[in-house]
């Protein structure tokens, strides 16, 4: 679901950063009113964990993968804002040090998977969850809903991207200038890979984290969901706060899940729907006499990545190579979404400071 550059017209991508913009702007302002600093752990940890689980890549029996994005399960705990933030800081250093997804398309990738991935999820997860109690079967169900409505969304508008693309901008002869595929093989192809597989993985990922931390969290599960009941509390009483998130553990439990997984995700023989090299096109299968020319003039856009392809070793050892690029990765994008939210809430204290101090003096 990660575009790459050259598959969307550089009009579309100004497309994408006018609606991607505005929501950075809204999710910093909600972010510095809504996660309070001893959440800010947690949402690096989430950033990370949504890192990962977008570069294991799930094997699709037509040769191509998908891929799961966590931004759900993001927003049912922290709330849809903070999803907007911590995927968008995964997407970036995905594509700046990784390769994976374009720079051009950057504002794109976002809005698909960093917006509507997570206000849809979490629409879903709110409708079907209701005012049932926090450790209630249901919430994880509405969880699970939630995350598969949330990437199936998503996959759903990366698929009316690329099948515009044909129509709306092509030459005086009518072949295609980007992206050569048409919506009627666009939504067929992302569609069946998501809500068949990519989207079931993401169901079971979000319900399962929701019904661990309905045993194992409860105070973590309230922190976006204020007012609502937990068994066991009684009226009046203050509710517990969440247990310490601890980065390492988790690190070392994504290692060894990375260790586990990434040989079956390596046995794909292709790479996802409309993520191929220009070269790698199959020219006769869409009718074309040559790549497109402006996919094949912007595709190398940004091409700087200092890990290309998660490819942090020689290819003699792309299992290791892949797992250490997990590990870096992890790290880079926890710190870097740590930093950015400490420093939004810095910055907001310090206004508020200035603020009080200016009306005491007026008085």
């Amino acid at each position: 679901m990660h575009i790459p550059d050259g598959y969307l017209s550089p009009q579309t991508c100004a497309v994408g950063y006018v609606i991607a913009v505005p929501a950075w702007a809204v999710a910093v302002r909600r972010v510095q009113r809504v996660v309070r600093n001893r959440h800010v752990p947690t949402l690096a940890v989430l950033a990370a964990v949504s890192f990962l689980v977008m570069m294991f890549n799930i094997p699709i029996p037509d040769g191509t993968t998908a891929h799961a994005i966590g931004a759900t399960i993001i927003a049912i705990l922290l709330g849809p804002w903070a999803a907007v933030l911590a995927v968008s800081v995964a997407l970036g250093f995905q594509a700046l040090l990784f390769g994976d997804g374009g720079v051009l398309a950057f504002g794109f990738n976002c809005a698909n998977m960093a917006v509507l991935a997570p206000f849809a999820g979490y629409g879903v997860y709110k409708l079907i969850a209701g005012r049932s109690e926090l450790t209630a079967p249901r919430r994880a169900l509405a969880a699970a809903a939630g995350g598969y409505a949330g990437i199936n969304a998503a996959a759903f508008a990366a698929a009316i991207e690329f099948g515009v693309q044909p129509d709306l901008f092509h030459n005086s002869a009518g072949a295609p200038l980007y992206a050569p595929y048409h919506l009627d093989q666009t939504i067929p192809a992302m569609m069946l890979a998501h809500l068949t597989i990519a989207g079931i993985a993401e169901g079971i990922l979000t319900g399962g984290v929701v019904a661990y931390l309905q045993r194992a969290n409860v105070p973590l599960l309230r922190v976006n969901h204020a007012g609502v009941a937990a068994p066991g509390e009684k009226p009046g009483e203050k509710p517990a706060g969440p247990r310490r998130v601890r980065p390492l553990y988790v690190a070392l439990g994504a290692v060894a899940v990375m260790a586990v997984l990434t040989p079956l995700g390596l046995l794909a023989p292709g790479g996802a729907f409309g993520e191929d090299a220009p070269e790698d096109l199959d020219l006769h299968k869409y009718g074309l006499s040559a790549v497109p020319s402006g996919l094949n003039k912007y595709n190398g856009f940004w091409h700087h990545a200092l890990f290309n392809g998660y490819d942090f070793t020689s290819d003699a050892h792309p299992t290791i190579g892949y797992i250490v690029s997990a590990v870096v990765g992890i790290a880079i994008v926890g710190a870097a979404i740590f930093l950015i939210t400490m420093a939004v809430r810095w910055i907001a204290a310090r206004r508020g400071a200035s603020r009080r101090h200016e009306t005491v003096e007026q008085s």
